[in-house]
């Protein structure tokens, strides 16, 4: 394994820790613990006498700026050792325009206001976006790494229903991921203490959009799960590895989400959740990723991507 995909495996390992702890932040109501001042918290570079929630986001958006330097590190480093045309440094400026855009969706979040207990529809809104994001931002580090170790390209056209079905898991996915940061958005605003009480609320004419809203995920998750295993059943050479690790994701994430709505949505629970739906993501895109790889081009007897420093001639 070369050190650039060591790297770009450590950075995409690192981010998905921040983004566990953005978990926290929103679960336990910090969002608002450096008020609605961004870059600064509170008016100061470092809060002084700082309350319990203004640690927790401040201690966030010191893991999201660490994230957004070794993102751009990365990005230095697949332009530094790989030539043009590299689908390796495609995705690694990917990865950096998507942690920028991510940086710019959690600032609209605090300067918009819309942190702690804000129930708006326009939160709501920022919350699917800033998910999306995230799964984007997820794809193209997952890329980076996987082209950095294998970089023949994809071939997208041609790929017929297997091409559909893919493309059809994805948008799945992701519709999961969003309905999910909507549900646990509901979950944090509309605590409920029993499980009665928590479904009398889904299905209340009179409740929260946000509630209502909730009960959509179960089923676009299930639906989703289902698609993506059924492209597990029979994958293409080279996918199989990702092909199971894809199944057991799904299955793990299902018995998650059944005891996360059990257990009434505790913090650790969603943390375990969403890491779970990373998973998923980032299993899938590989199993995507190697599913529809195009052959190598090959001039002359030596291939005209791949690492500078290794002789593709014999």
């Amino acid at each position: 394994m070369s050190r650039l995909t060591r790297f770009a495996w450590l950075v995409l390992l690192y981010d998905i820790a921040v983004i566990l702890w953005g978990v926290a932040v929103r679960a336990t109501g910090s969002g608002a613990g450096c008020g609605s001042h961004w870059p600064l918290c509170n008016g100061e570079v470092v809060p002084q006498a700082p309350r319990v929630a203004t640690v927790i986001e401040f201690s966030h958006r010191v893991s999201s700026g660490v994230a957004l330097l070794l993102v751009v590190a990365l990005g230095v480093m697949a332009f530094v050792d790989r030539r043009a045309g590299d689908p390796t440094r495609k995705a690694a400026v990917a990865g950096v325009l998507l942690m920028l855009s991510e940086a710019l969706v959690g600032a609209g979040l605090v300067l918009f206001r819309l942190v702690a207990d804000n129930q708006s529809m326009a939160r709501a809104m920022f919350m699917g976006t800033h998910l999306m994001n995230t799964f984007f931002l997820l794809a193209a580090l997952t890329l980076t790494a996987h082209f950095s170790a294998a970089p023949a390209p994809l071939r997208l056209r041609g790929q017929g229903w297997l091409g559909a079905g893919l493309a059809a898991g994805l948008l799945g996915l992701l519709l999961a991921g969003v309905s999910g940061a909507v549900a646990a958005l509901g979950d944090t605003l509309f605590p409920a203490k029993t499980l009665s009480q928590a479904l009398g609320q889904d299905f209340s004419a009179t409740g929260h959009f946000l509630i209502r809203l909730r009960l959509l995920h179960p089923a676009i998750a299930i639906a989703a799960g289902v698609v993506a295993i059924l492209l597990t059943l029979h994958p293409r050479e080279g996918a199989a590895r990702w092909a199971r690790w894809t199944a057991l994701f799904v299955f793990c994430q299902w018995v998650a989400g059944l005891v996360n709505v059990l257990l009434l949505a505790p913090v650790w629970m969603q943390m375990v959740h969403l890491l779970l739906a990373d998973l998923v993501w980032i299993a899938f895109v590989l199993l995507a990723a190697t599913s529809v790889v195009a052959a190598p081009a090959v001039a002359s007897g030596t291939a005209t991507l791949g690492p500078r420093r290794l002789p593709t001639t014999t």
